[in-house]
């Protein structure tokens, strides 16, 4: 086989599709954010505001999460120096993961290096400890969670996205003493929709499962202290296992899973995701807990409200254009643009034209025909930059003569 020629055919045939990813180097400046510094491909320099981050409350910059990060870092120098069970725990680990369970209601939580390994250790796991499971997965769910029910070995069965009469209908199906898991998300990223999480409850407590709640993109953002959907609508309890991560509202690094203690014990005993991967760095470990902290209080408060006006206004100002949005009522706007080449090039044309940096979504992030830009106001966004990215998207929406007509709901 003449395997660069493979490799041409493979990269081509993204090229061709227009679904090629491009990497776009920023450089963040603290105190600036969302502005940033885009070095385009002949090496110039171009300021730029970033549009598509998921440091959704800028607490990537934040004086409480650095000043944390120096002191562990000047403490205990840079790597932890091992897995969890090879000298790799440290107090910050131990602080981090007390936070996490406090943050959720639950006995313990467990840290990963990232929420999709997370998914993909623990949900490959749980068939070990539960001989016979059946994973219902909803059929939107993140790809971690696609990979560790995959891997599992065990039963699965997809159900149509949020749809409780087909999950129903599968429950239903399957032998009644069998083992059983619902699998899903708080918030869809893609549509930015909400899971009828408390129906799904009513579903397992009817059929004996346990739930899984992925709360990635709501950690932080909904709640009374940022514990997600879940805590929002006062359902944290009836969720067995809720997983999350540490690098989008927290605006540092890592991933975890909260739930008994029993539970979290059995998954550090056997997940290799957990057993055999190097621990976060006590720095990182330190800003994520100083972060999970302060949005607990009143400061996270502020900027949950903040982040969510951002969000109204950004949404309505786009309808106002006629601008096919997709409107769930959470923090995430997609707007629906339907091809890869052309919404590949409206990135382009943002970026270089505007300073606008939104990356185009493309399969298989999402469906072929839904191709979107998506984006995510936060609270240190301010209403210069609302203002000019509205004008640039009527000003872009005119020139693709792309269709305004349809609001998608």
């Amino acid at each position: 086989m003449n395997y660069d020629a493979q490799l041409d055919q493979a990269i081509n045939k993204l090229h061709e599709e227009g679904r090629y990813r491009t990497f776009i180097d920023i450089e963040r400046s603290k105190g600036r954010y969302p502005q940033a510094v885009w070095t385009r491909p002949d090496g110039s320099k171009q300021d730029i505001t970033v549009w598509c981050g998921n440091d959704y409350l800028g607490m990537g910059q934040h004086p409480v999460v650095l000043t944390a990060m120096h002191e562990a870092l000047d403490a205990t120098g840079a790597g932890s120096g091992g897995t969890r069970n090879i000298s790799g725990t440290t107090v910050y680990h131990k602080q981090l993961e007390a936070e996490l369970a406090d943050l959720h209601g639950k006995e313990a939580a467990l840290v990963f290096s990232s929420a999709y390994i997370a998914n993909d250790a623990t949900l490959s796991t749980l068939p070990k400890l539960f001989p016979g499971l059946i994973i219902y997965s909803d059929a939107l769910n993140h790809a971690s969670m696609i990979e560790g029910i995959k891997r599992n070995g065990g039963a699965r069965r997809i159900f149509r996205h949020n749809d409780l009469e087909h999950l129903r209908e599968l429950l239903a199906a399957d032998d009644p003493a069998a083992p059983k898991l619902i699998a899903f998300e708080s918030i869809y990223s893609m549509d930015g929709d909400f899971a009828p999480i408390g129906a799904i409850c009513d579903l397992a407590e009817e059929f004996g499962a346990l739930t899984y709640l992925d709360e990635v993109h709501a950690v932080g953002m909904y709640g009374p202290r940022g514990g997600g959907v879940a805590e929002r609508d006062r359902l944290s309890a009836r969720i067995d296992i809720i997983n999350g991560t540490l690098g989008k509202a927290f605006g540092v690094f890592g991933g975890y899973i909260a739930a008994s203690a029993k539970m979290v014990d059995a998954i550090r005993s056997y997940a290799p995701g957990f057993i055999f991967t190097t621990s976060l760095p006590p720095a990182v470990a330190a800003g994520a807990a100083a972060s999970i902290a302060f949005l607990k209080g009143e400061g996270g408060q502020k900027l949950r409200d903040a982040q969510q006006l951002h969000a109204r206004i950004l949404k309505m100002r786009l309808k106002g254009l006629g601008m096919p949005i997709i409107d769930h009522g959470s923090h995430i706007v997609p707007v629906h643009v339907g091809h890869p080449v052309h919404c590949k090039m409206l990135s382009d044309m943002l970026l270089a034209d505007f300073g606008i940096y939104v990356q185009p979504i493309n399969f298989p992030t999402v469906p072929r025909g839904t191709e979107r830009l998506r984006f995510t106001p936060s609270p240190v966004h301010d209403s210069k930059q609302i203002e000019h990215l509205i004008r640039a998207m009527d000003a872009l929406w005119s020139r693709c003569a792309l269709n305004r007509a349809e609001i998608v709901a």
